[in-house]
Formats: structure tokens, sequence, C-alpha cells
């Protein structure tokens, strides 16, 4: 009996270090294909200009306007996130800690919202957009993008939240702090690592993601200067030059998407670096 156990769990580690291994494999295959493949259209010019006449057909420029827009819509959709997903992460944790089935019904309704499909949340968007009379801007793209990634927000940041010890709730009370307090100053000081990470995560999402910006933010080959312009983004640009028959503007496309990838790369690895940093331990 001994023996078939110990064989049991030699197949079932096997398997698990299979499947870890493989996972790695299959993103260094994803991210060395994609960058064998961008790798002779990128150059600065992809970076610092934006589309010169004839572009998508071979003609000169980069993706300037794709990269800032989409940086404006990811920086401007988090903060939103923020701004909605902080206070709700510390309501759910402190003022129902008390409530557990209402705790549980509201992040089953943040979890279905998490799962629904971008393009969905770019219908919805776009709906906005005919009842406020509003064009595909900046704007717009914000917005959408903030819905699509608040729930993101409010559960990463929820289940970090929901590992602090609850004695340390009830001793801020028993020394006189009110609930607000203890939620601001002691809960949310404890889980900024796991804040810092929700943040990286939703920014992440909403700097990668296409369909909520499809009917939205719009298209342009300029950099927009106001809110309510059309704006570019990356996964738009590189779904544009992927449809092109012109072999070039395919290339730039997966320099586009090198471009994007070192972009969430980096943010992977920001998010682990200041996880680290602001680790409870370092936290004074």
């Amino acid at each position: 009996m001994r023996r078939i156990k110990i064989i049991e769990e030699k197949i079932f580690v096997f398997l698990s270090a299979f499947m870890t291994y493989s996972l790695i494999l299959v993103l260094m295959f994803i991210i060395g294909v994609v960058f064998v493949k961008g790798f002779n259209a990128l150059n600065p010019d992809m970076i610092l200009k934006t589309p010169r006449g004839g572009y998508y057909y071979g003609g000169e420029g980069g993706v300037l306007n794709a990269i800032a827009g989409s940086l404006y819509i990811a920086v401007g959709a988090t903060l939103i996130a923020i701004f909605i997903g902080l206070p709700a992460a510390l309501y759910i944790n402190v003022q129902l800690i008390r409530h557990r089935k209402t705790q549980n019904t509201i992040r089953y309704f943040l979890d279905a919202l998490w799962g629904i499909p971008s393009i969905v949340y770019g219908a919805f968007g776009f709906t906005l957009m005919l009842f406020f009379g509003m064009n595909a801007s900046l704007l717009a793209g914000i917005i959408t993008v903030a819905l699509l990634i608040s729930p993101i927000m409010v559960r990463t940041f929820d289940e970090v939240l929901s590992t602090i010890p609850r004695g340390l709730y009830e001793a801020s009370l028993a020394l006189g702090s009110t609930r607000t307090e203890t939620a601001f100053k002691v809960i949310f000081r404890q889980g900024f690592p796991g804040f810092i990470t929700a943040v990286l995560l939703s920014f992440g999402r909403g700097i990668g993601d296409a369909a909520s910006v499809l009917f939205t933010a719009g298209y342009t080959d300029n950099v927009p200067v106001n809110l309510d312009e059309p704006a570019a983004t990356l996964p738009l640009a590189i779904f544009f030059q992927l449809g092109s028959p012109i072999p070039e503007v395919r290339e730039r496309a997966f320099a586009s998407a090198v471009i994007l990838t070192l972009i969430i790369l980096l943010l992977s690895f920001s998010a682990r670096f200041m996880a680290k940093k602001y680790s409870r331990t370092n936290l004074r």
C-alpha cells in the first residue's frame, strides 16, 4: 500500500511539474514568435513617430499615436478604477465584516462582472455614447475601460484584504478607532502591497484590451490632445495592421505587438518588485 502511494505521489509531482514548465515554454514560444516576426520592423521610428502619408501601404512613420492613446486610456481608467475600487474593497472587508452573506453576494456579482467579455463592455460604452450624444473619443474609451477593470481592481484588492487577520480589525476598534480610521489607517496600510499589485494588474488589462475601445475610443493617426478627440490604441493598431495584404505592414503589426508585450512584462515585473518592496514587514 505504501509503495502504491509513493508511486501515485511521484506521478502527480511529475504531472504538476510538466504542466508548470509547459506553461512557461508556451509563454516563451509566444514571446519568441512575436519578437522574431517584429524584430525587422522594430526601430526608433516605431516609437517616436506618428503614421505618415501612406503608412498603411508601407510608408514611413510609427505608432506613437497608439502608444500615447493606450497610455492615456489606461492611466485615466486606472485612476477612475482606484477611486471606485479602493473604497469598495475596504467597505466589503471593514463595514461588512460581520455580514458574511452580504459579502459573498457582492463578491459573486463582482466575479460575474469580471467574467463578462470585454466586447460587452464595449457595446455598453457605445450605448452610453449614443445616450449622451458623445462621439468616439478618448473620454469614452477611458470610461468604458474603467468599467471593465473596476471589478478586477475590487476583487484583487478584496482577496488581499480578506487575508488580514480579523484580530487586527478588532484591536483597532478596541483602541478607540472608528471603522473609517481602521479601514484607511490600519487595514489599507497592511494591504498596501496587494493594492499596488491590483493597480498594476488592472492597468495591464486596460492597456491590452481591444474590444472595449473598438467602438468607443475610435482611431486616429494623431496623438489626442483633448478628451473629446478619438484615440488610437496599440491593440487596435495591431489589429488594423495585421489585416493589411502588405508584408511590411504586417511586420509592423508584430513590432507593435513587441512594444505592447514589453509594456505588459514591465508592468508584471513592477508589480512583483513593488509588492516585495512594500511588503508588510517593511511597513512602519
